[in-house]
């Protein structure tokens, strides 16, 4: 299923009658976007995009307020001298946050169930209920749409098999000149091969990195930042059955000649 998906592409995922009434529609590549956010009684509206992927991995962008000209508007908790602070739709220049570009780079990219969190919900956990999306005008949970058919079809084949699995989790890779971690991102069968080929490769240095332009000057990012991996279940999740995999077609390449990569593709012709 998630296979055949990931040839097809966004366009494949749903049909224009679908998606006639979101707000904010775009398709790209292996996913589709839509317009979102999650209401706080005491903050307001935090708004975002929603990406949905052909894998059936959900990820959050935070975007900025309209009419916000004035550095970067983020609805998140920001970690700031060891606190963390809410700030809901305030535009603030990195230097007044007391962060580097590639903090703030990497705060923005959120599962629904940070992005729930971070936007002050008071009754948190419930993501599905609480991230909304406008269908026709009108704010409308994720779970009365159509937009979560691929991650529960997803989800429900890992819980009933072992090797299934919702999303795989961002990692680190260091860099062999700078000492440096940088963070590759696992949604995509691309995504997962830059990562494969940046472990393989015993001189990776950050200039390699494909799909952000970052250089051994750029500052690392935060560990505060390092535990949010993506995973589904848990924001800062140390790793489950949801979030790491031990070999799948996604991760996994026949062209590939490693023994990991050999024997994952050994094993799946037996």
């Amino acid at each position: 299923m998630v296979n055949g998906l990931e040839r097809e592409g966004a366009f494949a995922m749903f049909s224009d009658d679908e998606l006639r009434e979101f707000s904010g529609v775009k398709r790209v590549g292996d996913y589709v976007e839509v317009t979102c956010g999650c209401t706080s009684r005491r903050f307001g509206d935090a708004v975002g995009r929603l990406r949905v992927f052909v894998n059936g991995c959900l990820e959050i962008t935070c975007d900025c307020t309209p009419g916000c000209e004035e550095g970067l508007s983020l609805s998140l908790s920001i970690y700031l001298n060891g606190v963390f602070t809410f700030h809901t739709c305030a535009s603030w220049s990195f230097g007044s946050l007391n962060m580097s570009f590639f903090d703030v780079l990497m705060l923005d990219k959120l599962t629904p169930a940070a992005f729930e969190k971070h936007s002050g919900r008071e009754t948190a956990r419930k993501w599905k209920n609480n991230v909304w999306v406008i269908v026709n005008g009108e704010k409308v949970p994720l779970f009365k749409t159509v937009l979560l058919k691929y991650y529960n079809q997803v989800s429900k084949s890992a819980n009933g098999s072992q090797n299934g699995r919702a999303c795989h989790r961002d990692e680190f890779v260091r860099c062999t000149k700078c000492n440096k971690e940088r963070r590759f991102r696992l949604r995509t069968k691309e995504e997962c091969r830059f990562h494969h080929d940046a472990v393989a490769d015993a001189n990776w240095q950050c200039s390699d990195l494909p799909y952000d332009k970052i250089t051994c000057d750029d500052e690392e990012e935060r560990a505060s930042r390092r535990v949010y991996k993506g995973c589904t279940r848990s924001p800062t999740c140390k790793g489950c059955t949801s979030c790491v995999c031990f070999g799948c077609d996604i991760c996994r390449f026949s062209d590939c000649s490693c023994q990991t990569c050999t024997d994952f593709t050994r094993n799946a012709k037996d």
